[in-house]
């Protein structure tokens, strides 16, 4: 039995509540709304395509050519290189650090000149459309903080995605469908890759429809999209008005802006029950645009599957889409491994270009491509004369952008003789996300969102746009 003073507190604070429901309403409105003072100016980009390779592929093996290391071959790293940086329990233990020059041939491509592997030939056949950062950096040096630092700006879980910022201060594009979609596949290069975590495209404490929407592997697209059986659409129409109802007695009780969120998010999920069937079904899709992304387009769940939707998607005015592709971890058998990431990659990667451009869309779409760290120069273990592996490196790595408001064909920052430090033009993770939100129209300093007394934003205290880097 509660006590008169434990009545008497739940009365005060539902008082309380009820008073001031229509304050938290307009303020759980003005959420689901969005920041609506954005974007600050034209933006370059309408949408981005994130195409993030988990796992942090090798700098050296793709994009970052060191041909001067065949010379240097299994001789230890220089102390002058490493300057004592930090390393991993994974290497730190070892007696030695051969250097491991990269097996595969390097060319120039395209116009620009550009300097890429034989790893991915459909890559740099599409160099002149792309901005390669070969100096990129960040502050982890493990995966779940790496991959979390970039997403969120924060080592630590619990922070908004880079796509809940963007839906957050831009909204939707399409009222039929999120507007922050994620799909992730599984690479051929290392199976048992480390794990992906719904965190990372998580709405932290931003309102939870902003969060992103997975779109599942096999099966329906998103869970509950086809109506159980003996329940149709109009029956399912009835119990959603029926739903709202209470949730909006609920919402006007207690003032909780999930409430207003959770009322939202039932309407979008039934307008998806129309509009995504129509998007994930391909059978109108040319054949020449099928064999463009390759032959693993057709199944589901793999990277070319998900590239394709990723243009369907940007076809209809999805804000941001988000591909996870894992497998990229090679500490032992790079040479192997890394041959199948490619093949898992590579083609589907410029087909979403080279679609994208053909339809008009790639002007105001931004494509970012790349992991959170890089790999380091010495093997991990024995290094023979087939066979090396590669440690995380977290003090230099390449990434690209392609399409809206970046440098056509265009080189930013160098590293030195072992991609090991950065000797030019360095870019920061923060520097990074400030640059793609500039491309989107938003000044980073200015999106911000009050949480626990302080005005958090994705960039936190630092980041400066690269208009290097701007075309």
């Amino acid at each position: 039995m509660k006590t008169d003073f434990q009545l008497q507190d739940a009365l005060n604070r539902r008082i309380f509540l009820r008073n001031s429901a229509a304050a938290v309403g307009t303020a759980a409105l003005a959420q689901l709304q969005g920041a609506t003072s954005f974007p600050n100016y034209a933006p370059k980009a309408k949408r981005i395509i994130y195409l993030f390779q988990s796992g942090a592929p090798s700098q050296m093996d793709l994009f970052d050519p060191k041909p001067q290391m065949a010379a240097q071959r299994a001789k230890d790293l220089p102390e002058s290189i490493r300057q004592g940086q930090r390393l991993t329990t994974m290497t730190s233990g070892q007696k030695s650090f051969p250097v491991a020059p990269s097996m595969f041939k390097f060319a120039k491509h395209g116009k620009s000149g550009m300097e890429l592997s034989e790893l991915i030939p459909n890559i740099s056949g599409v160099s002149d459309e792309i901005c390669l950062i070969r100096s990129m950096f960040t502050e982890a040096i493990n995966h779940d903080p790496a991959i979390t630092f970039c997403q969120t700006g924060s080592q630590l879980a619990g922070r908004p995605s880079i796509g809940s910022w963007l839906s957050y201060g831009l909204g939707s594009m399409n009222r039929d469908l999120p507007a922050y979609v994620v799909m992730t596949s599984f690479g051929t290069g290392r199976r048992d890759d480390q794990p992906l975590y719904d965190r990372l495209w998580g709405s932290g404490f931003l309102p939870t429809h902003h969060a992103g929407v997975r779109f599942r592997n096999s099966g329906d697209p998103v869970l509950y999209l086809s109506n159980p059986s003996g329940v149709d659409r109009p029956m399912r129409r009835q119990m959603l008005d029926e739903l709202a109802a209470l949730n909006e007695k609920d919402h006007q009780a207690f003032g909780d802006p999930e409430t207003a969120t959770r009322i939202a998010q039932y309407e979008m999920a039934f307008r998806m029950q129309t509009s995504v069937p129509d998007l994930v079904d391909t059978k109108n899709e040319p054949q020449h645009i099928l064999d463009m992304y390759g032959p693993d387009v057709t199944k589901p769940g793999t990277y070319a599957a998900n590239c394709l939707l990723a243009r369907r998607l940007a076809e209809r005015d999805v804000r941001c889409i988000q591909l996870f592709h894992m497998g990229w971890d090679h500490h032992g058998g790079l040479p192997n491994a890394i041959k199948g990431q490619c093949r898992d990659t590579d083609q589907a990667t410029a087909a979403l270009i080279k679609d994208l451009k053909q339809r008009g869309l790639l002007d105001d779409t931004l494509i970012v491509w790349g992991g959170e760290f890089g790999r380091t120069i010495y093997s991990q273990g024995t290094l023979t004369e087939t066979n090396y592996g590669r440690d995380h490196h977290p003090r230099c790595y390449s990434l690209f952008l392609a399409g809206a408001g970046v440098k056509k064909g265009h080189i930013h920052g160098e590293t030195d003789d072992y991609s090991y430090n950065i000797v030019r033009d360095g870019v920061h993770v923060h520097d990074l996300n400030a640059t793609i939100m500039h491309l989107l129209g938003i000044n980073h300093e200015r999106l911000n969102y009050k949480f626990q007394g302080l005005d958090m934003r994705l960039t936190g205290i630092a980041g400066n746009v690269v208009k290097s880097i701007l075309a």
